[in-house]
């Protein structure tokens, strides 16, 4: 069964049950209570012919004025007093009389009052003795015109609402269904849209910040690891066989020409000096090779702790510096945030280290030794880093190509450097859930911009 009719037959259960009972206890509360207010109207009626009969008093008519007044007589009202005979504790009732029900007699003479009920009439009886001390029953009797009349009403008027609230709930279930997983089928429409071709297509985050906006989140993370991690893959393939080939190439031919022919001493450590320089080439692109592919956003693989980012880039600074004596890096903390816990986040402190200080070393590099400023801020839910330099900068139309491994702008022929440093960095940020932006202009400088989220500590 769909989850949608699903949904449906739920709410239209809950509720139906529900209305039911609400309705069942509204009919019962009534009932009950028409029946309790009637049987006390009979009582006080019974009760005032019991006094009639019993005092005997002189202006009777007084007594049946005051009764008519306040009492109003009730539909098809009898009254019956009857002598208790003290032989057999029976009725002493007059020829041609029907009597009273032997249960509603029972209790009365047993408990001194007594009510019973047959079909739509009411009974209401007390005893009462007279002033010579005979014993005799007051009964009072009528129909309960609430009873047959009103509460037949409320329960057509209720069984009617109940076929109404039944037809509102199949609406609104079919409205809070529909509204509840029309959100689901949309997002199963856009998951179907993406394949291995196009992984860089994402979710329409819901506006309503429920478990349909976190379920669209956590997917949309999963397909920033999977893309990071395909893209990984495939650069590694094509930069593998096209970097390693160009020193491969040098140093088979190189060997080739040593051995082709005899040679002077110097001929070979010439040769073989050549085949060094063309080896320790190769290895350096292995490694960073190797490096870019082992930050394929695999999270599993990594250890991440608690740290704190003025800390760390005062090591980077430090490491920075002894790499490159002339570099010259100034710190910019004037934004540091009052509350410590806002510089602190969760991570690698190996991995962070070196996307920064590759940022910092491509910045010391670019600009010719030329001042690096390096700011550090925080708000109320990220860190904010930025590195800035007056370098050469980025050719506005080769901005999208800067993270391809192993690109290098056109204006970077005087400079030494694999074009590796960008993309390792932005795939080790990208591992701890930031963004790296860099916004560039040719011949004025670049500037690279890193948010990473605070940490969350639990007490």
């Amino acid at each position: 069964m769909k989850i949608h009719y699903r949904i449906i037959y739920l709410l239209i259960s809950v509720f139906f049950i529900y209305t039911l009972l609400f309705c069942g206890f509204i009919y019962y509360s009534i009932s009950s209570y028409s029946f309790q207010d009637f049987y006390k109207r009979l009582e006080i009626r019974a009760a005032t012919t019991a006094k009639i009969e019993s005092e005997k008093p002189k202006d009777v008519s007084v007594i049946k004025e005051m009764r008519q007044e306040f009492l109003e007589k009730l539909p098809e009202q009898e009254e019956y007093v009857y002598k208790i005979n003290p032989e057999n504790n029976g009725l002493t009732v007059p020829k041609g009389e029907d009597g009273l029900p032997d249960e509603l007699v029972a209790d009365i003479i047993e408990f001194g009052n007594g009510n019973f009920q047959e079909k739509s009439k009411f009974y209401s009886g007390i005893k009462f003795k007279t002033l010579n001390g005979d014993s005799f029953i007051a009964v009072v009797s009528a129909q309960n015109y609430f009873y047959t009349h009103h509460i037949a009403y409320l329960q057509n008027l209720l069984i009617t609402s109940l076929l109404y609230g039944l037809l509102l709930i199949v609406f609104v279930s079919l409205l809070i269904s529909r509204t509840l997983v029309r959100p689901v089928q949309n997002i199963i429409k856009e998951v179907k849209k993406i394949s291995f071709e196009n992984l860089h297509l994402r979710l329409k985050l819901p506006k309503s910040k429920d478990s349909l906006r976190k379920l669209a989140l956590t997917f949309n993370d999963m397909l920033n690891r999977l893309e990071t991690t395909v893209e990984t893959q495939k650069n590694f393939i094509s930069n593998a066989s096209h970097e390693l080939n160009t020193p491969l190439t040098s140093i088979i031919g190189e060997a080739d020409l040593a051995l082709s022919k005899d040679r002077e001493k110097e001929e070979y450590q010439k040769a073989l000096a050549n085949i060094l320089s063309e080896a320790e080439k190769l290895e350096k692109k292995t490694k960073a090779l190797l490096l870019l592919a082992q930050t394929g956003f695999d999270g599993k693989s990594q250890k991440f702790d608690i740290l704190r980012t003025d800390q760390l880039i005062l090591d980077v600074k430090e490491t920075v510096q002894r790499i490159n004596f002339n570099c010259k890096i100034y710190l910019d903390f004037s934004l540091l945030p009052e509350n410590p816990m806002k510089l602190k986040v969760n991570g690698n402190f190996y991995l962070l280290h070196l996307a920064l200080s590759n940022i910092v070393l491509n910045a010391c590099k670019y600009s010719n030794d030329s001042p690096v400023h390096v700011a550090l801020g925080a708000s109320d839910k990220e860190i904010i880093i930025v590195v800035r330099d007056s370098g050469i900068g980025i050719p506005e139309g080769e901005m999208q190509y800067i993270y391809d491994p192993y690109f290098r702008a056109s204006n970077t022929g005087d400079f030494k450097g694999y074009g590796i440093g960008l993309p390792l960095a932005r795939n080790i940020i990208r591992i701890h859930k930031g963004k790296l932006e860099v916004n560039s202009i040719e011949g004025q400088g670049t500037s690279v911009q890193i948010n990473l989220p605070i940490a969350i500590i639990k007490l």
